[in-house]
């Protein structure tokens, strides 16, 4: 008789334990997080965990090495097994979109890994998080003149470059700070939906989208609720320059438990941001511009910026999602409040 095979699905000499299914890669469910997350075929990496356990610097170490194998195709349904529902929607596939277009009236630039990911995250996170959205409009013109009075009072430090101010703060910098605190005001709102239990966070990690060339990163501010204005603005400044030249730390930008997307400096008036998992929430930010607005009976202008908050409904429903957006415009509106 011949020695048996091991299981196709498995790498040989690697254990299944009980629970992990037949054929089924033993790694913990970080290290298959951040696979899934990276496009990562989990089994094509090793373990050095107990039993050959794969752990998340298993996938660390892949990741950077640039050794690990894209995940596989989803297999085709076992004969059998029941059909997919005909009203489910399906995408198009390449040649059904080439077909609608002259030859020769394009070109085909391939999807690097980046884009792929990006891709597949916004189609998990829209088909799998039930989004609702509040809008609402903040006056900056107090904010504006404090961010003048901070800038000009920054003491100058030497450079390379030569003298420059030890930080100068953006709107930007102001609305980290302000959603931070926001979350600590309405502490119920700083959480994370999963299918067992709600994940209750003790600080503000604010993650900021940052546009790279080919695809969108988000770095995090990790404990911006406990940071000065100063530091945030410093820290984002690098963060942002590492994250266009892809020097970032997976742990720079994995995590966090809110985000910020900003596309005021394209004069976006408002926009609603898709919800980055594990965040229940997202703040879309659009530009501040001068409004007629009525105080009192009278109109007068005003510097106004409308924000959007997508909530992942499931953690954050609409009465504690408008608690939320009411304390950030708040400090918005009340910037002192954010150097005390």
């Amino acid at each position: 008789t011949p020695p048996p095979r091991p299981h196709p699905g498995r790498k040989a000499g690697r254990p299944s334990p009980q629970g992990e299914g037949e054929g089924r890669t033993f790694a913990s469910p970080l290290a298959r997080r951040i696979a899934r997350e990276a496009g990562v075929d989990v089994s094509d990496v090793t373990g050095s965990g107990p039993h050959g356990r794969v752990v998340k610097a298993d996938v660390d170490a892949a990741i950077s090495s640039g050794g690990a194998k894209a995940a596989p195709a989803a297999k085709a349904a076992p004969a059998g097994a029941p059909a997919a529902s005909s009203a489910a929607p399906k995408a198009m596939s390449d040649e059904q979109v080439l077909k609608l277009f002259a030859e020769g009236s394009y070109d085909l630039v391939p999807h690097d890994n980046m884009r792929k990911t990006i891709a597949r995250r916004l189609v998990e996170a829209k088909s799998t998080i039930p989004h609702f959205y509040l809008t609402l409009d903040c006056e900056l013109d107090a904010l504006l003149a404090l961010r003048t009075q901070i800038n000009a009072a920054a003491p100058v430090k030497k450079t390379e470059k030569g003298e420059a101010p030890a930080y100068k703060l953006s709107v930007n910098d102001m609305v980290i700070k302000a959603m931070a605190m926001a979350l600590m005001a309405v502490p119920d709102a700083n959480a994370s939906w999963t299918d067992s239990a709600m994940v209750k966070h003790k600080h503000a990690d604010v993650g900021v989208a940052v546009s790279i060339p080919g695809g969108l990163i988000t770095p995090i501010i990790r404990r911006a609720d406990e940071k000065t204005l100063s530091v945030i603005s410093n820290e984002m400044k690098d963060l942002a320059s590492r994250a266009r030249s892809r020097k970032l730390k997976p742990e720079e930008y994995q995590g966090g438990t809110t985000a910020v997307s900003n596309l005021g400096m394209f004069g976006v008036k408002d926009f609603a941001a898709v919800i980055n998992p594990p965040h229940a929430t997202i703040l879309a930010v659009g530009a501040g511009e001068e409004r007629a607005v009525v105080k009192n009976g009278e109109i007068r202008i005003a510097t106004i910026m409308s924000v959007t908050l997508s909530t992942d409904h499931r953690a954050v429903d609409g009465a504690l999602g408008a608690e939320l957006l009411v304390a950030f415009k708040r400090m918005i509106e009340n910037p002192m409040g954010m150097l005390v």
